[in-house]
């Protein structure tokens, strides 16, 4: 207990004495708690609910148990995006944070103590930024049981997003001499990836040849299997982001002769698996994404031509309510994984200042480290994107094939066009950190090295 205290009271001082570049990390942390605490605030009034109330905004989507279990299971969906984009900001400083680890190790501090204490500085900037959320959403909930689901919601939240930074920091150990143990990523996905493939595809073939299930319509429509081959597509998407990096940086350094290219394919070349960490969320949200925008246009034409033969049960509001909040909420998410992706983009830039400073040094123009960058973004996500949106079109022609026994349905075109505007996002993202880059090469970085 001791020991827990005095790491936490290190962490405080660290966070009080931290610059401008640690505070933008904190800031950053702090608002992805925050978000994760008003969505887990807004579930856990909607399931406060009993019976039938009457809710004075969403056309009716939200009177009914059912229908606030469903609102609340998307809602509950976007965590996995929030809590990705908290281990993205862990990462955040990683030079800086080295140095401190450092001194806390020539201090005599051990690598779990270092790393605990690390994980606690997130821990700090989640509580603010929960705490800050739940001054603003909480006088708004209904009163009740709700306050005991919002107090535990406030307390888990800073919890969760230690777990999640220590996650994300456990391979960072310093050396007493304040340098970091590098070791050259030659290996792939882990047993925890292979293991997890293995089980979606058996599961997926399991649930194809379920007798309960019977025909391939209700193979489609069956909001599990649906799930489970959007994952199954994504860490296919994921794995093919990694062996293309290193295929496309291997073949590009023998054969190409332009420089952005040569650097690109080198920085691929030697960590071929980094891309496809950072592209995880975002292949996960093209899948999603896809299959939701041709499932999405299907509907609403299959609800207007229900509603000119009068077989609506209920008001045309009432439905395209609900699709627009799942819109909304992949949209937030994919905002999220964006997000996410500038900021490993930048880090990665803070991460190779060194190297940077040294090609500057070397007469490499900021031009042609500028298209490199873009490049090792560009190169390895183009497949993948291809492969996430090509899977989750797939998912909406299926849907369509099966609602098309009943009635007439459009091509789900809207399906192929979501990877597209993903992809175009992604270099945008990417982009957002090129005024970086010229602040990053300074030659003054040299003397370090």
């Amino acid at each position: 207990m001791r020991s827990a205290l005095s790491d936490l009271r290190l962490a405080w001082l660290l966070t009080r004495g931290s610059d401008r570049r640690e505070w933008w990390r904190a800031g950053l942390t702090a608002t992805g708690a925050a978000l994760a605490t008003g969505i887990a605030l807004v579930v856990v009034g909607l399931l406060s609910l009993d019976g039938f109330h009457s809710v004075s905004f969403g056309s009716g989507l939200f009177d009914s148990p059912s229908d606030r279990r469903n609102v609340s299971l998307t809602l509950g969906l976007l965590l996995i995006p929030v809590l990705g984009f908290l281990g993205q900001c862990a990462r955040i400083g990683a030079v800086h944070r080295d140095r401190r680890l450092a001194a806390l190790r020539l201090a005599g501090a051990g690598p779990g103590q270092v790393r605990r204490i690390a994980a606690l500085e997130s821990g700090l900037a989640c509580l603010a930024g929960a705490a800050g959320a739940a001054a603003a959403l909480v006088p708004l909930l209904p009163s009740g049981t709700v306050w005991a689901g919002a107090v535990l919601v406030v307390a888990a939240v800073p919890v969760l997003g230690a777990v999640v930074s220590a996650v994300a920091l456990r391979r960072v150990v310093a050396d007493p001499l304040g340098r970091v143990r590098r070791v050259p990523v030659v290996r792939g996905p882990g047993r925890l990836f292979r293991t997890t493939v293995r089980v979606l595809a058996v599961t997926a073939v399991g649930i194809a040849l379920t007798p309960v299930l019977g025909s391939p319509v209700s193979f489609g429509l069956g909001p599990v299997t649906v799930f489970v081959l959007a994952v199954l597509l994504s860490l296919t998407a994921i794995w093919l982001s990694g062996v293309s990096s290193r295929q496309l940086g291997e073949g590009l350094a023998a054969g190409t002769g332009r420089p952005a290219l040569l650097i690109a394919a080198e920085r691929l070349r030697e960590d071929p698996w980094a891309t496809a960490r950072t592209h995880a969320a975002v292949l996960l949200v093209t899948v999603v994404g896809s299959g939701f925008a041709g499932v999405r246009q299907i509907l609403l034409a299959d609800l207007a031509d229900k509603r000119e033969r009068g077989h609506l049960a209920a008001h045309m509001t009432y439905y395209t309510t609900g699709i627009d909040l799942m819109a909304a909420a992949i949209a937030l998410a994919l905002a999220l994984v964006l997000t996410g992706l500038a900021v490993g983009t930048a880090e990665s830039l803070a991460t190779r200042r060194r190297g940077l400073a040294a090609q500057v040094a070397a007469g490499v123009p900021h031009a042609v480290l500028s298209r490199a960058l873009l490049l090792e973004t560009a190169l390895p996500l183009l497949p993948a994107v291809a492969v996430a949106g090509l899977g989750g079109a797939a998912i909406s022609f299926w849907y369509g094939a099966a609602v098309s026994r009943h009635t007439s349905v459009p091509v789900p075109y809207t399906a192929l066009l979501v990877p597209v505007g993903v992809y175009a996002c992604c270099l945008l993202a990417a982009a957002t950190s090129l005024p970086l880059l010229r602040r990053s090469v300074r030659q003054g970085e040299l003397r370090y090295a």
